[in-house]
Protein backbone atom coordinates (compact mmCIF):
# COMPACT_ATOMS: atom_id res chain seq x y z
CA UNK A 1 0.00 0.00 0.00
CA UNK A 2 1.43 3.55 -1.28
CA UNK A 3 2.15 6.11 1.86
CA UNK A 4 -0.90 8.99 1.53
CA UNK A 5 0.10 12.25 0.02
CA UNK A 6 0.78 14.61 2.91
CA UNK A 7 0.31 18.00 3.60
CA UNK A 8 2.09 19.95 6.56
CA UNK A 9 0.39 22.95 7.47
CA UNK A 10 2.71 24.92 9.90
CA UNK A 11 0.48 26.90 12.51
CA UNK A 12 -2.93 27.14 13.35
CA UNK A 13 -4.17 31.38 13.15
CA UNK A 14 -6.16 32.52 10.53
CA UNK A 15 -4.39 31.19 7.61
CA UNK A 16 -3.43 27.74 9.09
CA UNK A 17 -7.26 26.66 10.13
CA UNK A 18 -8.64 28.29 6.55
CA UNK A 19 -6.42 26.76 4.53
CA UNK A 20 -6.65 23.68 6.12
CA UNK A 21 -10.58 23.69 6.33
CA UNK A 22 -10.44 24.25 2.62
CA UNK A 23 -8.34 21.56 1.53
CA UNK A 24 -10.10 19.07 3.64
CA UNK A 25 -13.62 20.46 1.91
CA UNK A 26 -11.60 20.17 -1.48
CA UNK A 27 -9.79 16.74 -1.18
CA UNK A 28 -12.74 15.06 0.91
CA UNK A 29 -12.41 12.04 -1.63
CA UNK A 30 -8.94 11.84 -1.59
CA UNK A 31 -9.03 11.67 2.38
CA UNK A 32 -11.91 9.45 2.47
CA UNK A 33 -9.48 6.78 0.28
CA UNK A 34 -6.50 7.45 2.51
CA UNK A 35 -4.28 9.19 -0.73
CA UNK A 36 -3.93 11.93 1.10
CA UNK A 37 -3.27 13.16 4.64
CA UNK A 38 -3.14 16.99 6.03
CA UNK A 39 -1.10 17.27 9.04
CA UNK A 40 -1.44 20.88 11.13
CA UNK A 41 1.72 21.58 13.77
CA UNK A 42 0.45 24.31 16.05
CA UNK A 43 1.37 25.48 19.34
CA UNK A 44 -2.12 26.21 20.31
CA UNK A 45 -5.17 23.65 20.21
CA UNK A 46 -7.35 26.25 18.85
CA UNK A 47 -7.26 29.72 16.71
CA UNK A 48 -7.46 32.91 18.08
CA UNK A 49 -9.64 35.93 16.33
CA UNK A 50 -6.66 38.42 17.04
CA UNK A 51 -8.96 41.59 16.16
CA UNK A 52 -11.43 40.70 19.36
CA UNK A 53 -8.63 40.28 21.82
CA UNK A 54 -9.27 44.34 22.95
CA UNK A 55 -13.06 43.67 23.79
CA UNK A 56 -12.17 40.34 25.12
CA UNK A 57 -10.09 42.19 28.04
CA UNK A 58 -12.89 44.89 28.13
CA UNK A 59 -15.43 42.02 28.88
CA UNK A 60 -17.47 42.83 26.33
CA UNK A 61 -16.98 39.17 24.76
CA UNK A 62 -16.42 36.09 27.12
CA UNK A 63 -12.78 35.08 25.85
CA UNK A 64 -13.78 31.46 24.74
CA UNK A 65 -15.79 32.85 22.54
CA UNK A 66 -12.66 34.62 20.34
CA UNK A 67 -11.11 31.42 20.12
CA UNK A 68 -12.04 28.04 17.86
CA UNK A 69 -11.29 25.25 18.62
CA UNK A 70 -9.29 23.45 15.62
CA UNK A 71 -10.04 19.74 16.92
CA UNK A 72 -13.97 20.19 16.04
CA UNK A 73 -13.44 22.42 12.67
CA UNK A 74 -10.53 20.33 11.11
CA UNK A 75 -12.12 17.04 11.99
CA UNK A 76 -10.81 15.76 9.30
CA UNK A 77 -7.37 16.84 9.82
CA UNK A 78 -4.30 15.56 11.72
CA UNK A 79 -3.68 18.41 14.76
CA UNK A 80 -0.34 17.79 16.84
CA UNK A 81 -0.08 20.38 19.35
CA UNK A 82 3.53 21.60 18.97
CA UNK A 83 6.01 23.47 17.86
CA UNK A 84 7.98 23.35 13.99
CA UNK A 85 11.90 23.91 15.25
CA UNK A 86 13.10 23.49 11.70
CA UNK A 87 12.69 22.29 8.61
CA UNK A 88 15.06 20.61 5.72
CA UNK A 89 12.42 21.78 2.60
CA UNK A 90 15.48 19.87 0.03
CA UNK A 91 14.96 16.31 2.40
CA UNK A 92 11.16 17.06 2.90
CA UNK A 93 11.49 17.11 6.06
CA UNK A 94 10.48 18.85 9.70
CA UNK A 95 11.49 18.61 13.34
CA UNK A 96 9.63 19.65 15.89
CA UNK A 97 8.58 19.03 19.62
CA UNK A 98 4.98 18.10 21.13
CA UNK A 99 3.98 17.99 24.56
CA UNK A 100 4.50 14.16 24.65
CA UNK A 101 8.07 14.57 23.42
CA UNK A 102 8.92 16.74 26.69
CA UNK A 103 8.00 14.54 28.96
CA UNK A 104 9.92 11.36 26.87
CA UNK A 105 12.65 13.50 26.90
CA UNK A 106 13.39 12.29 23.18
CA UNK A 107 14.15 15.10 22.07
CA UNK A 108 11.74 16.06 19.41
CA UNK A 109 10.46 14.37 15.95
CA UNK A 110 11.01 14.56 12.37
CA UNK A 111 7.93 14.30 10.16
CA UNK A 112 8.12 14.14 6.79
CA UNK A 113 6.02 15.70 4.32
CA UNK A 114 4.93 15.70 0.44
CA UNK A 115 3.27 19.90 0.52
CA UNK A 116 4.02 22.48 3.00
CA UNK A 117 2.31 25.09 4.06
CA UNK A 118 4.18 27.96 6.27
CA UNK A 119 1.28 29.89 8.13
CA UNK A 120 3.45 30.65 11.37
CA UNK A 121 2.24 34.02 11.53
CA UNK A 122 4.09 36.18 13.96
CA UNK A 123 5.32 36.97 17.29
CA UNK A 124 6.03 40.68 18.86
CA UNK A 125 8.71 42.39 17.77
CA UNK A 126 10.42 43.41 20.99
CA UNK A 127 13.60 46.25 21.45
CA UNK A 128 16.58 45.95 23.66
CA UNK A 129 14.47 48.14 26.32
CA UNK A 130 16.04 48.10 30.09
CA UNK A 131 13.17 46.40 32.19
CA UNK A 132 10.83 45.11 29.18
CA UNK A 133 11.60 41.86 29.42
CA UNK A 134 10.73 41.49 33.08
CA UNK A 135 7.83 44.09 32.98
CA UNK A 136 5.82 44.56 30.24
CA UNK A 137 3.06 42.74 29.08
CA UNK A 138 2.46 41.72 25.49
CA UNK A 139 -1.05 41.62 23.92
CA UNK A 140 -0.78 39.25 20.82
CA UNK A 141 -2.88 36.03 22.79
CA UNK A 142 -6.07 35.37 24.85
CA UNK A 143 -4.11 34.51 27.94
CA UNK A 144 -2.27 38.43 27.50
CA UNK A 145 -5.58 39.99 27.00
CA UNK A 146 -7.50 37.96 30.26
CA UNK A 147 -4.20 38.59 32.20
CA UNK A 148 -4.52 42.34 31.50
CA UNK A 149 -8.38 43.20 32.44
CA UNK A 150 -7.25 41.15 35.74
CA UNK A 151 -4.07 43.27 35.98
CA UNK A 152 -5.72 46.95 35.56
CA UNK A 153 -8.65 45.86 38.01
CA UNK A 154 -6.30 44.49 40.19
CA UNK A 155 -4.48 47.59 40.11
CA UNK A 156 -7.41 49.58 40.76
CA UNK A 157 -7.61 47.64 44.05
CA UNK A 158 -4.35 48.12 45.05
CA UNK A 159 -5.15 52.45 44.75
CA UNK A 160 -7.98 52.04 46.43
CA UNK A 161 -6.59 50.06 49.73
CA UNK A 162 -3.19 51.55 49.89
CA UNK A 163 -2.36 54.83 52.01
CA UNK A 164 0.61 55.53 50.04
CA UNK A 165 -0.16 58.53 47.21
CA UNK A 166 3.28 56.99 45.28
CA UNK A 167 2.17 53.25 45.13
CA UNK A 168 -1.69 54.39 44.43
CA UNK A 169 -0.02 57.00 41.80
CA UNK A 170 2.02 54.28 40.12
CA UNK A 171 -1.05 51.89 39.99
CA UNK A 172 -3.32 53.74 38.16
CA UNK A 173 -0.46 55.07 35.85
CA UNK A 174 -1.10 52.68 32.78
CA UNK A 175 1.31 53.14 29.75
CA UNK A 176 0.74 51.47 26.30
CA UNK A 177 3.48 51.66 23.63
CA UNK A 178 2.50 51.05 19.84
CA UNK A 179 0.04 53.27 18.31
CA UNK A 180 -0.92 50.65 15.76
CA UNK A 181 -4.28 48.95 15.79
CA UNK A 182 -3.41 46.72 19.20
CA UNK A 183 -2.40 49.06 21.07
CA UNK A 184 -4.70 51.95 20.54
CA UNK A 185 -8.14 49.75 20.40
CA UNK A 186 -6.77 48.23 24.12
CA UNK A 187 -6.07 51.20 25.04
CA UNK A 188 -9.63 52.85 24.66
CA UNK A 189 -11.47 49.51 25.46
CA UNK A 190 -9.72 49.13 28.91
CA UNK A 191 -9.79 53.25 29.59
CA UNK A 192 -13.73 52.85 28.73
CA UNK A 193 -13.76 49.31 30.99
CA UNK A 194 -11.80 51.10 33.63
CA UNK A 195 -13.66 54.29 34.09
CA UNK A 196 -16.93 52.46 34.11
CA UNK A 197 -15.34 50.50 37.17
CA UNK A 198 -14.61 53.28 38.98
CA UNK A 199 -17.77 53.88 40.11
CA UNK A 200 -17.90 51.06 41.64
CA UNK A 201 -14.49 51.93 43.91
CA UNK A 202 -15.42 54.93 46.95
CA UNK A 203 -12.06 56.76 46.86
CA UNK A 204 -11.12 56.22 42.89
CA UNK A 205 -12.73 58.65 40.11
CA UNK A 206 -12.07 58.17 36.62
CA UNK A 207 -10.29 61.64 36.06
CA UNK A 208 -7.49 59.83 38.90
CA UNK A 209 -6.83 57.47 36.33
CA UNK A 210 -3.57 58.14 33.80
CA UNK A 211 -3.49 56.59 30.63
CA UNK A 212 -0.64 57.43 27.79
CA UNK A 213 0.39 55.88 24.20
CA UNK A 214 3.47 56.45 23.09
CA UNK A 215 4.36 56.39 19.63
CA UNK A 216 7.49 56.37 18.16
CA UNK A 217 5.84 58.18 14.87
CA UNK A 218 4.13 61.53 14.64
CA UNK A 219 0.54 59.60 13.76
CA UNK A 220 -1.24 56.77 14.94
CA UNK A 221 -3.62 54.35 13.22
CA UNK A 222 -1.79 54.67 9.84
CA UNK A 223 -4.06 52.41 8.27
CA UNK A 224 -7.19 54.51 8.40
CA UNK A 225 -5.35 57.83 6.91
CA UNK A 226 -4.10 60.83 8.54
CA UNK A 227 -7.14 62.63 8.52
CA UNK A 228 -9.07 59.53 10.55
CA UNK A 229 -5.90 59.16 12.59
CA UNK A 230 -6.08 62.96 13.68
CA UNK A 231 -9.36 62.56 14.73
CA UNK A 232 -8.77 59.73 16.60
CA UNK A 233 -5.92 61.38 18.42
CA UNK A 234 -8.54 64.44 19.45
CA UNK A 235 -10.73 61.85 20.67
CA UNK A 236 -8.44 59.95 22.91
CA UNK A 237 -6.92 63.49 24.34
CA UNK A 238 -10.57 64.59 24.47
CA UNK A 239 -10.99 61.47 27.22
CA UNK A 240 -7.71 62.86 28.81
CA UNK A 241 -5.54 60.12 27.25
CA UNK A 242 -1.96 61.04 27.17
CA UNK A 243 -0.62 60.10 23.88
CA UNK A 244 3.04 61.31 22.75
CA UNK A 245 3.76 60.76 19.25
CA UNK A 246 7.57 60.94 18.23
CA UNK A 247 8.48 59.63 21.61
CA UNK A 248 9.81 56.44 22.28
CA UNK A 249 10.47 54.38 25.66
CA UNK A 250 13.67 54.15 27.00
CA UNK A 251 13.38 52.17 29.85
CA UNK A 252 10.57 50.72 32.20
CA UNK A 253 12.60 49.14 35.43
CA UNK A 254 12.18 49.72 38.60
CA UNK A 255 8.45 50.36 37.88
CA UNK A 256 9.16 53.78 36.29
CA UNK A 257 8.60 54.23 32.33
CA UNK A 258 11.34 56.52 31.39
CA UNK A 259 10.32 58.31 27.96
CA UNK A 260 12.48 59.86 25.35
CA UNK A 261 11.04 63.39 25.94
CA UNK A 262 12.45 62.82 29.47
CA UNK A 263 9.42 62.05 31.33
CA UNK A 264 9.42 59.70 34.24
CA UNK A 265 6.18 57.80 34.79
CA UNK A 266 5.70 55.71 37.97
CA UNK A 267 3.97 52.76 36.86
CA UNK A 268 2.53 48.94 37.55
CA UNK A 269 1.50 48.51 33.43
CA UNK A 270 3.75 49.19 30.93
CA UNK A 271 1.93 47.30 27.78
CA UNK A 272 3.98 46.52 24.68
CA UNK A 273 2.13 46.70 20.91
CA UNK A 274 5.16 48.03 19.06
CA UNK A 275 4.27 45.67 16.23
CA UNK A 276 5.37 42.33 15.00
CA UNK A 277 8.06 40.38 13.52
CA UNK A 278 8.06 36.82 11.48
CA UNK A 279 8.29 34.21 13.48
CA UNK A 280 11.35 32.66 14.34
CA UNK A 281 11.26 29.30 11.91
CA UNK A 282 11.39 30.41 9.02
CA UNK A 283 15.28 31.58 10.13
CA UNK A 284 15.02 27.77 11.05
CA UNK A 285 14.35 26.58 6.85
CA UNK A 286 16.29 26.67 4.11
CA UNK A 287 13.38 28.54 2.30
CA UNK A 288 14.39 31.99 0.37
CA UNK A 289 13.63 35.28 2.94
CA UNK A 290 13.60 38.83 2.59
CA UNK A 291 15.47 41.50 4.12
CA UNK A 292 12.50 41.45 6.85
CA UNK A 293 12.48 38.09 7.18
CA UNK A 294 9.43 37.23 5.43
CA UNK A 295 9.04 34.24 3.29
CA UNK A 296 9.53 35.38 -0.69
CA UNK A 297 6.81 34.04 -2.61
CA UNK A 298 4.99 34.33 -5.53
CA UNK A 299 1.42 35.61 -6.57
CA UNK A 300 0.21 32.24 -6.28
CA UNK A 301 1.38 31.73 -2.99
CA UNK A 302 4.23 29.57 -3.51
CA UNK A 303 8.11 30.24 -2.20
CA UNK A 304 9.50 31.56 -4.73
CA UNK A 305 12.14 29.15 -6.62
CA UNK A 306 11.20 25.76 -5.11
CA UNK A 307 8.39 23.51 -5.28
CA UNK A 308 5.81 21.94 -3.55
CA UNK A 309 6.39 24.76 -0.57
CA UNK A 310 3.61 27.89 -0.04
CA UNK A 311 3.16 30.64 2.21
CA UNK A 312 0.38 33.37 3.24
CA UNK A 313 -0.03 35.72 5.95
CA UNK A 314 2.23 37.23 8.56
CA UNK A 315 4.84 35.10 7.19
CA UNK A 316 4.85 35.56 3.01
CA UNK A 317 6.22 38.63 1.02
CA UNK A 318 3.55 38.31 -1.39
CA UNK A 319 3.87 40.74 -4.53
CA UNK A 320 0.92 42.70 -4.86
CA UNK A 321 -0.47 42.40 -8.76
CA UNK A 322 -3.54 44.75 -8.17
CA UNK A 323 -0.78 47.78 -7.69
CA UNK A 324 0.60 50.07 -10.53
CA UNK A 325 4.12 50.64 -8.24
CA UNK A 326 6.92 47.88 -9.24
CA UNK A 327 7.63 45.35 -5.91
CA UNK A 328 4.81 46.14 -3.92
CA UNK A 329 4.12 43.74 -1.31
CA UNK A 330 0.50 42.45 -0.13
CA UNK A 331 0.57 43.89 4.04
CA UNK A 332 0.85 41.62 6.42
CA UNK A 333 -2.69 42.34 7.77
CA UNK A 334 -6.09 40.22 8.19
CA UNK A 335 -7.69 41.78 5.29
CA UNK A 336 -5.40 39.79 3.10
CA UNK A 337 -4.83 36.81 5.44
CA UNK A 338 -8.67 35.87 4.97
CA UNK A 339 -8.46 35.66 1.42
CA UNK A 340 -5.29 34.39 0.74
CA UNK A 341 -5.82 31.33 2.63
CA UNK A 342 -8.66 30.49 0.36
CA UNK A 343 -6.69 30.67 -2.60
CA UNK A 344 -3.89 29.32 -1.08
CA UNK A 345 -5.69 26.25 -0.60
CA UNK A 346 -7.23 25.88 -4.30
CA UNK A 347 -3.46 25.84 -5.51
CA UNK A 348 -2.31 23.57 -2.93
CA UNK A 349 -5.38 21.31 -4.41
CA UNK A 350 -5.11 21.97 -7.80
CA UNK A 351 -1.29 21.01 -7.55
CA UNK A 352 -1.87 17.71 -6.42
CA UNK A 353 -3.99 17.21 -9.36
CA UNK A 354 -1.85 18.85 -11.85
CA UNK A 355 -4.87 21.60 -12.80
CA UNK A 356 -3.35 25.23 -13.32
CA UNK A 357 -3.11 27.77 -10.59
CA UNK A 358 -4.32 31.30 -10.39
CA UNK A 359 -2.82 34.25 -8.64
CA UNK A 360 -3.97 35.77 -5.72
CA UNK A 361 -4.89 39.71 -5.96
CA UNK A 362 -7.10 42.09 -3.61
CA UNK A 363 -6.84 45.63 -4.22
CA UNK A 364 -6.73 46.83 -0.45
CA UNK A 365 -10.49 47.97 0.43
CA UNK A 366 -9.30 49.93 3.86
CA UNK A 367 -9.46 49.67 7.44
CA UNK A 368 -11.68 50.23 10.71
CA UNK A 369 -10.75 50.60 14.22
CA UNK A 370 -12.56 50.76 17.65
CA UNK A 371 -11.81 53.84 20.21
CA UNK A 372 -13.96 51.96 23.10
CA UNK A 373 -17.87 51.58 23.11
CA UNK A 374 -19.62 53.20 20.52
CA UNK A 375 -17.00 54.61 18.67
CA UNK A 376 -14.72 54.35 15.84
CA UNK A 377 -13.07 55.23 12.86
CA UNK A 378 -12.81 53.90 9.48
CA UNK A 379 -11.81 54.21 6.01
CA UNK A 380 -13.46 52.07 3.17
CA UNK A 381 -13.32 52.26 -0.11
CA UNK A 382 -12.49 56.04 -0.04
CA UNK A 383 -14.85 56.86 2.46
CA UNK A 384 -14.10 57.85 5.85
CA UNK A 385 -16.64 57.79 8.57
CA UNK A 386 -16.33 58.25 12.57
CA UNK A 387 -18.24 58.13 15.58
CA UNK A 388 -21.38 55.70 16.30
CA UNK A 389 -21.19 54.54 12.11
CA UNK A 390 -17.38 53.33 12.20
CA UNK A 391 -18.08 52.19 15.57
CA UNK A 392 -21.23 49.95 13.90
CA UNK A 393 -18.89 49.35 10.90
CA UNK A 394 -16.10 47.69 13.04
CA UNK A 395 -18.29 45.39 14.74
CA UNK A 396 -20.06 43.99 11.55
CA UNK A 397 -17.05 43.65 9.75
CA UNK A 398 -15.60 41.74 12.31
CA UNK A 399 -18.67 39.24 12.92
CA UNK A 400 -18.63 38.71 9.33
CA UNK A 401 -14.88 37.57 9.22
CA UNK A 402 -15.40 35.54 12.60
CA UNK A 403 -14.82 31.88 12.13
CA UNK A 404 -17.95 29.16 11.97
CA UNK A 405 -21.63 30.25 12.65
CA UNK A 406 -21.32 29.26 16.36
CA UNK A 407 -19.09 31.92 17.38
CA UNK A 408 -20.80 34.04 15.32
CA UNK A 409 -24.23 34.03 17.50
CA UNK A 410 -22.44 33.53 20.67
CA UNK A 411 -20.44 37.12 19.68
CA UNK A 412 -23.75 38.25 19.07
CA UNK A 413 -25.61 37.15 21.80
CA UNK A 414 -23.16 38.42 23.93
CA UNK A 415 -23.13 41.82 22.68
CA UNK A 416 -27.18 41.61 23.09
CA UNK A 417 -26.76 41.04 26.67
CA UNK A 418 -23.88 43.88 27.56
CA UNK A 419 -26.46 46.12 25.90
CA UNK A 420 -29.36 45.15 28.40
CA UNK A 421 -26.85 44.48 30.98
CA UNK A 422 -23.95 46.30 33.46
CA UNK A 423 -20.80 45.53 32.45
CA UNK A 424 -18.71 42.53 34.53
CA UNK A 425 -16.03 44.25 36.12
CA UNK A 426 -14.45 41.17 38.10
CA UNK A 427 -11.39 40.30 38.21
CA UNK A 428 -10.33 36.41 38.18
CA UNK A 429 -6.08 36.69 38.81
CA UNK A 430 -5.87 33.50 40.54
CA UNK A 431 -6.86 32.09 37.36
CA UNK A 432 -2.32 32.78 36.65
CA UNK A 433 -2.21 30.54 39.67
CA UNK A 434 -4.69 27.88 40.11
CA UNK A 435 -2.87 25.69 42.69
CA UNK A 436 -2.38 28.55 45.09
CA UNK A 437 -4.79 27.74 47.70
CA UNK A 438 -4.34 24.17 47.76
CA UNK A 439 -1.03 24.52 47.88
CA UNK A 440 -1.37 26.52 51.40
CA UNK A 441 -3.86 24.14 52.36
CA UNK A 442 -1.72 21.50 51.87
CA UNK A 443 1.25 22.79 53.43
CA UNK A 444 2.81 20.86 56.36
CA UNK A 445 1.48 22.79 60.02
CA UNK A 446 4.44 25.50 60.89
CA UNK A 447 6.56 23.56 63.76
CA UNK A 448 6.35 24.25 67.44
CA UNK A 449 9.32 26.23 67.37
CA UNK A 450 7.69 28.47 64.59
CA UNK A 451 4.23 29.51 66.68
CA UNK A 452 4.24 32.94 67.86
CA UNK A 453 4.49 33.65 71.47
CA UNK A 454 1.72 34.42 73.42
Amino acid sequence: MTEPARILVVGGGYVGMYTALRLQRQLRAELRAGTVEIVVVTPDPYMTYQPFLPEAAAGSISPRHVVVPLRRVLDRCRILIGEVRSIDHAKRTAALSTLATEEEGSGGIELTYDELVLAPGSVSRTLPVPGLADHAIGFKTVEEAIGLRNHVIEQMDIASSTRDPAIRDAALTFVFVGGGYAGVEALAELEDMARYTARYYHNIKPEDLRWVLVEASDRILPEVGEDMGRYAIRELRGRNIDVRLETRLESCEDRTAVLSDGTRLPTRTVVWTAGVKPAPVLAATDLPLNERGRLRCTARLAVEGVEHAWAAGDAAAVPDVTSGEPGKECAPNAQHAVRQAKVLAENVAASLSGRPLREYGHAYAGSVASLGLHKGVAHVYGRKLKGYPAWFMHRAYHLSRVPTFNRKARVLAEWTLSGLFKREIVSLGSLEHPRAEFELAAAPPPADGDKPSS
